[in-house]
Order: structure tokens, then C-alpha cells, then sequence
């Protein structure tokens, strides 16, 4: 008797964006100015949050939507359909058929394996067959990633675990790969000028366009808005260019640019992974900054291929990790809140960016940890960091570049999860909170409470220490029991 697989079963009830969709849409991929289809929209919950935004919208689903008419959009969300389909023939059918629906942009989604600890059924085919009649293919990270681009032929970019981008335009995806590269700038300081005080507000858009690419913008880089307002003010953005570095020092605009070439030599480095670019297939912004800041996107690629070599010898990335200006340092792993990533030694952030490319962003995780022992980046999230004084680990991703395996790891039902502190250490020197956490540190080192480091790593341990020493911890302060 043949197995009827009852898929109408998979539509979801959502109460917000799904999480392709909000991705996307933290992202800066998703914009009014855009059309939108959901490909499999379910009940079309999706659909309802998007048009409440002022998108335009439409979608269409076999069993909830089967009449609705199959468009083409700017974007179109394949969202956690093709998990569903348990013949690999149809499923690869119903890819293509998104992505000839596709303008710009095919978001595609699926559950990946760590999903398998939330269901019960029996192997089907490539998947489970659940104990309501539903099927789940369930995909590693890495063989997701792959069988889209053998069945599309586009290399798909990693967004995070289990949702991937297919860009329409080579220059779109190389923008949203040099997009996703961590900056850093350093605190810039004004001199007193009446005419700038008075004009600050005209001179915003450029100063954050000279910040962001350390040169002067094409007239077709500033917003006309904004570009009419200098011109009108200043004759010219030239001089209102010069009136900026009048009232600044030259020496920060020199560390601006170093950054800036940094960042640029980071994503022409991560952009080996799939095929590099052309420099013609590049957008014109990010083209105009690499003739800026090196003689030739030839010399450009050689150096970020010595930083990609760098990266991979574990003696360069034991050395970078020692002299890193930022991170709590161990035996094998350098530690570090995300905020504080921009500041890494650049060979850190390749190595960083190298486990980004497998995994894409993991929404949440607040600290990163980068081995230095093996290739591996671990992506920790300790929901309650900016809250408590000593907070615990709810989960982990972690990223293998030797065996390419994302994994996951679930510590929120824990009794005795990890625990945090020091807090200050994986902070940048200059972070708003740092002393609050110093401060607490060194009260907790004067108390005896570090004593016994290898007791306190855990919730528990941690319980019986205050107990013992007749403490507890009351916002960021020590307080006696009484």
C-alpha cells in the first residue's frame, strides 16, 4: 500500500516575519521599492505582515493558494518548502521554478539536521516520514548550499543556517558580501569652526560617505537630496570636502583609509569561495574604492590571498590571536563579544569571515570563540550578556573548516549551563560598559571568588561559590548575605 504524505499539514500559523524574510530584511535586502512573492506561502501569514509594511506582495501555495497566479518579483521567498517535498525530482523542479520567478533576488530555506531532535517519525525515503503523515528532508548546512548551486547553477551565499541568497546580478552578491564585512572606525575629533557647527546637518551624508570609503564621493553616490543642500551651502562638494578636513585631523583621516583598505582586502578575500569577480562584474562603489585604495584590483587580490594563506597556517593565526588588541585569551581559543570583531587583526576576521561564509550570520550569538588549536569558530549566544553580571549560554553554533560542518547546540534546558565571567575582556578597550564590568571583577578577585577557576565555569559551581564565601550578586555589585 503506497505512503500518501499529507503536506498540507506543514503550513505554519506565524505571528511575525518568517525567519528567512526577517533576515532579509536585517539584511537591507527587503524594501518597499521592491516586489515580493512567497513561493509556497502556507496560510500567508508572511504575506499579510509584508503588505502591512507597504510591501508588494503576492504569493502563491498548492493547497492554501492553488489559484493565485505564479509571478515573477524583484524577490521571491522559497521558505522551508522544499523540506517538504519527498520526491527529489519535484523538489528540484520547484527550485527551478522559484528562481525563473526570481528578478533580483531567491531567498531558499530548509530545516537542517539539528531539527531532527524536535521530531519523531520513521526514515522515508531521503527524509522522515513524521507521526502526523508529514515528510522532512533535512539538510546539512554545507549539502544544502551545494545542491542549490548544482541544480541552478549560481553559487549561493549563506545568510544563516538554513537560509541562503541567490543573487540574479554577480555585483549584487558581491555588494552583499563586502556589506557583511565587520568596520571599525576610530572616535573622530572636531575642531572648533563656526561655519561647520552651524552646517553640521548638510554635512552629515558626506562625512559618513568619507567614514564608510575614505575618499571623496562620485555625484552619484550622495543622495540628490543631499547633494543639492552641499551645492546650494558650498558651491561644491569639494569644498565642502575641504572645510571637513580643515576641522579635522589629518591623522584620523590616514587610520580611516587603513581601515577602509582592510576591509576591502577581508571581502576580496572571502570572495574566493565560489568564483571571484571580475572587476567589471563588480558594483561602481565598491569598484571606485578598490582603484582608490590599491594601484590594481590585481595587486589588490595578491595581498588578499597572502591574508586567505595567513589564515590557514595555524602558527599565523596562534600569533594573530596572542597579539590581538581585543579578546579573552585561553590555552586554545581567543574569545570575543561581536561588537569588538572590526578590531581584530585582519587575518582573525578572514579566519572569522571564512566560518561566515559556511554558516551565515547566527542570529543572537553575541560572543565568538576562534580556535587556535584546530579550524574551527564557535558562535555562542548568551541571551542575558548586557543584563546580568554572570550570564549563561543558552546555545551554540559551531563551524568545522577542515570537515565544513555547521553544528548546534542547545544549552537553554540545561541545569548546569556555562557561565560568563570577566566580562570586560571581550569587550573593545573603549566599550560604554567596560569599567561597570571591571569594576565588578576586581571586587569579585578581592572576595576570593576566582580562588578555584576550575569550579566557577559552570551555573552550579558558580551557586556554591557565592554560597560558600557568603555573597551574592546584585546587579553588577557584591552583596553580603545577611
Amino acid at each position: 500500500m503506497a505512503t500518501t504524505v499529507a503536506r498540507h499539514r506543514t503550513a505554519m500559523t506565524r505571528t511575525a516575519l518568517s525567519r528567512p524574510l526577517a533576515t532579509a530584511f536585517a539584511d537591507n535586502l527587503l524594501a518597499t521599492s521592491k516586489s515580493v512573492f512567497d513561493y509556497g506561502c502556507g496560510r500567508g501569514d508572511d504575506l499579510r505582515h509584508l503588505q502591512s509594511l507597504g510591501f508588494d506582495a503576492q504569493g502563491w501555495d498548492p493547497v492554501h493558494r492553488p489559484r493565485a497566479e505564479r509571478r515573477p518579483a524583484d524577490i521571491v521567498n522559497l521558505g522551508y518548502v522544499v523540506n517538504v517535498i519527498e520526491d527529489p525530482q519535484e523538489r528540484a523542479a520547484t527550485l527551478r521554478a522559484a528562481w525563473e520567478l526570481a528578478r533580483e533576488l531567491l531567498i531558499v530555506s530548509a530545516r537542517l539536521v539539528w531539527d531532527a531532535r524536535q521530531l519523531n517519525g520513521r526514515p522515508y525515503g531521503d527524509g522522515i516520514l513524521t507521526r502526523t503523515g508529514t515528510f522532512q528532508k533535512l539538510f546539512e548546512q554545507n549539502e544544502l548550499a551545494t545542491w542549490i548551486e548544482h541544480i541552478l547553477g549560481v553559487h549561493p551565499l549563506a545568510a544563516a543556517p538554513g537560509i541562503f541568497y541567490v543573487f540574479r546580478d554577480p555585483a549584487d552578491a558581491q555588494q552583499f558580501l563586502a556589506n557583511r564585512v565587520y568596520t571599525y572606525r576610530p572616535r573622530i575629533t572636531v575642531n572648533a569652526h563656526e561655519v561647520y557647527e552651524a552646517r553640521q546637518d548638510v554635512l552629515a551624508p558626506l562625512i559618513n560617505f568619507l567614514n564608510a570609503h575614505a575618499r571623496t564621493p562620485h555625484p552619484d553616490e550622495l543622495d540628490a537630496e543631499a547633494l543639492d543642500a552641499i551645492k546650494q551651502v558650498f558651491g561644491s562638494v569639494g569644498r565642502a570636502h575641504r572645510l571637513i578636513r580643515q576641522v579635522t585631523d589629518d591623522e584620523y583621516w590616514e587610520k580611516v583609509a587603513i581601515h577602509r583598505q582592510a576591509e576591502l582586502l577581508i571581502y576580496i578575500a572571502l570572495s574566493r569561495f565560489g568564483r571571484r569577480p571580475r572587476f567589471n562584474e563588480l558594483g561602481p562603489t565598491l569598484a571606485r574604492d578598490i582603484r582608490t585604495h590599491f594601484r590594481t584590483y590585481q595587486d589588490a587580490c595578491l595581498k588578499a590571498d597572502r591574508l586567505l594563506v595567513a589564515c590557514g597556517d595555524p602558527a599565523m593565526i596562534l600569533v594573530s590571536a596572542r597579539s590581538s588588541p581585543v579578546g579573552k585569551q585561553t590555552p586554545s581559543s581567543l574569545y570575543v563579544h561581536r561588537s569588538a570583531l572590526p578590531e581584530l587583526p585582519p587575518v582573525l576576521q578572514v579566519y572569522e569571515g571564512c566560518a561566515r561564509v559556511l554558516s551565515g550570520t547566527v542570529e543572537h550569538a553575541n560572543l565568538i570563540k576562534l580556535s587556535v588549536v584546530e579550524p574551527q569558530v564557535s558562535y555562542l549566544t548568551y541571551p542575558r550578556f548586557d543584563r546580568e553580571a554572570h550570564p549563561t549560554l543558552a546555545s551554540a553554533v559551531t563551524v568545522n573548516l577542515r570537515k565544513l560542518t555547521v553544528e548546534w547546540r542547545d544549552y537553554s534546558r540545561s541545569e548546569n549551563p556555562p557561565i560568563l565571567h570577566r566580562k570586560e575582556e571581550f569587550l573593545s578597550r573603549d566599550h560604554p560598559r567596560r569599567e561597570l564590568y571591571s569594576k565588578l571583577t576586581r571586587s569579585e578577585i578581592r572576595a576570593g571568588l576566582y580562588n578555584h577557576p576550575e569550579q566557577i565555569g559552570t551555573l552550579r559551581g558558580w551557586e556554591q561559590t557565592l554560597a560558600s564565601a557568603g555573597v551574592y550578586i546584585q546587579g553588577h555589585r557584591i552583596r553580603p548575605i545577611t
